[in-house]
Parts: structure tokens; sequence; C-alpha cells
């Protein structure tokens, strides 16, 4: 998920910046996704502060081993 917006969130979420996302059902009926913020746990966030991005396997590997 791709940060573009933080309104209420400074410190938790970082504008331009890749969050991974947590499947959850429930939060998206209500318009909100679950991503690992900067604190490294699992939170809700309007659906609307995100772009959802499919990187190709080889971005996500590269990004995995960065971690």
């Amino acid at each position: 998920m791709l940060c573009v917006r933080n309104e209420g969130y400074p410190a938790s979420l970082e504008l331009r910046k890749l969050y991974s996302a947590v499947r959850d059902a429930s939060a998206a009926n209500h318009n909100l996704v679950r991503v690992i913020d900067e604190s490294g746990e699992d939170y809700l966030y309007p659906a609307d502060y995100f772009i959802a991005l499919r990187l190709p396997a080889n971005v996500k590997l590269a990004l995995s081993k960065a971690s």
C-alpha cells in the first residue's frame, strides 16, 4: 500500500512510503485498511489514505531483503 495521506497520523504514516497490508474483510466493509505502520504493529486507517499496488515478484523479493 502506498501512503498518499497521513492527516492525523504523522508519526504513524509517512507520505509516499510503501506499507504492508493485512487482509481484513471486516475493515474493508467499513472503508478501512489494516497496515503495518511505523510502530511495526498493524492498525486500521482510512482506505483513501492509501493506493493499493501490485508489485512484481522481483520487487517484493528486493524489498523483503532490505528489511
